[in-house]
């Protein structure tokens, strides 16, 4: 069941052309959410989805968006869209509302997760339109990173970099974590636009908010050293030093916290990691790091995991005469069949 197809995502406040709303412009809005019916909630009830929230947000971590997309969505209609419509005081409708737009922006991320782009939009528009109407700004500002990483994965750069700014200039004063939070996409947007001078200010920021933040806390967005290291490397690979990248993508697995930190990203990264060890020449390491990627994908359902398989699958083909690249696409074509032609990791077949 999908909530696109019911009343909690279909009347939205603005248009598919996603102009980027401002904070005014929200506040205290909403057309979907109007109270009434004898239903009434408290306290316990947005105790509840705050909850299930998080646990949708570790099995999304853990076994990716086609796994838990179907119960986020099943959530959101059937238990979280009738809170919205109950009777409630007015701290508790607004508290419902706040657990919901980042339910919406969770469920949006997921749909990411799995290439379906435009139910993700849908999901991230009206997390903005819930999040006004319950004055959380934070969350509207999480949201609009969320498309900025978004614009990023599709390569639209500009569209990223518009994201990226409008939420950092809309954060509320924010402690520095919550700045490097913004900073970072801020950097890794400008990187992706080929904006060289603004992506390299804005990852110094990063750096320099992250050494005025408490290390032990996780505080909004749960950004860490391991991240900051991450958009380092992405900031480093898209102005063109991939040596660079590959060292950065190196300290992040170094100071990864693994109980702190999503499974499939950790997928999605090593992915990366082996193709700038590839584009760098180095045949052995590349195969031995994607090695690791087959070792976890059985657990994963991930789309954006997929498309990094696939994309291992087209890099190593002019390779497979090696016997190290040969062995690892013959482990490919065992571990996700459904992915690959397996004429492709065979020389002495004819591909036509």
């Amino acid at each position: 069941m999908d909530p696109s197809r019911r009343s909690v995502i279909g009347a939205s406040l603005f248009s598919a052309a996603l102009a980027i709303p401002g904070w005014q412009d929200v506040v205290g809005r909403t057309e979907a959410v109007r109270s009434g019916g004898a239903q009434r909630i408290g306290t316990a009830e947005v105790d509840s989805v705050v909850a299930v929230t998080d646990r949708l947000s570790d099995l999304d971590d853990q076994f990716g968006g086609r796994y838990a997309r179907p119960m986020a969505a099943a959530f959101l209609v059937n238990v979280v869209a009738p809170y919205l419509k109950a009777s409630a005081p007015e701290d508790v409708r607004r508290a419902m509302m706040s657990a919901a737009s980042f339910l919406c922006y969770l469920t949006g991320w997921m749909a990411v997760d799995e290439g379906l782009h435009g139910i993700a939009q849908q999901y991230y528009v009206k997390g903005l339109e819930l999040a006004g109407a319950s004055h959380d700004h934070l969350t509207y500002c999480h949201i609009m990173r969320g498309m900025s990483v978004r614009s990023v994965d599709l390569r639209h750069g500009p569209t990223a970099v518009k994201w990226a700014d409008a939420a950092s200039e809309a954060s509320p004063a924010a402690g520095p974590r919550m700045a490097a939070f913004m900073s970072g996409q801020q950097a890794h947007s400008y990187a992706d636009a080929g904006e060289r001078h603004n992506a390299l200010s804005s990852i110094r920021k990063t750096e320099v908010s992250m050494s005025r933040a408490d290390s032990q806390a996780r505080t909004f967005g749960g950004y860490s050293a391991a991240t900051l290291a991450y958009h380092t490397a992405q900031v480093r690979y898209e102005l063109g030093d991939v040596a660079g990248s590959v060292e950065s993508l190196q300290l992040h697995f170094r100071l990864r916290e693994p109980t702190n930190e999503s499974h499939r990203s950790g997928m999605r990264f090593t992915s990366m990691l082996a193709e700038r060890q590839l584009a760098l020449g180095h045949l052995d390491e590349a195969c031995a790091t994607w090695h690791e990627v087959l070792d976890d994908y059985p657990s994963i359902q991930s789309g954006q995991v997929d498309k990094h398989v696939r994309e291992m699958a087209r890099l190593i083909r002019p390779h497979t005469r090696n016997p190290t690249a040969r062995d690892l696409g013959e482990r490919a074509r065992l571990v996700a069949p459904a992915l690959f032609d397996a004429r492709r990791f065979n020389p002495g077949v004819p591909t036509g």
